[in-house]
């Protein structure tokens, strides 16, 4: 079982930054892989970006944040960070940290094992 708390959400203007952190406790000695999804009122969960726990493998991005979100890890705290800048009013969700523990890079959020409670941000324009 791992626990997974996402912390860093809240309300901003267009244009602004936030980071979203995910902590992971209990059994995350087989971590092989993190993710950020999010979830708009009205939409399925939409993949954002996905890191490996070790090495140095290219994270993953969806096309619609790629070049303003970056996805960073912090092995020794067991956390995960999602660096959100230039933020759109498209970007309000809830966003979710997801963990894996099978080999594989994934995008799809049926293929990560856990799931966090979710942070709000909100984007006004």
């Amino acid at each position: 079982q791992v626990l997974l708390v996402e912390s860093g959400g809240g309300l901003v203007q267009s244009g602004d930054s936030l980071r979203l952190s995910c902590a992971a406790s209990g059994r995350t000695f087989n971590t092989y892989a993190m993710g950020w999804f999010r979830q708009a009122p009205g939409k399925e969960h939409e993949f954002v970006s996905a890191i490996r726990w070790t090495g140095s493998q290219t994270p993953y991005y969806a096309d619609s944040v790629r070049g303003r979100f970056t996805i960073s890890r912090d092995n020794a705290k067991n956390t995960v960070y999602l660096q959100m800048n230039s933020l759109k009013p498209g970007d309000t969700a809830v966003y979710y940290c997801a963990w894996r523990s099978r080999i594989g890079l994934v995008t799809s959020s049926t293929d990560y094992d856990s799931w966090g409670q979710g942070t709000q941000v909100t984007v006004s324009s």
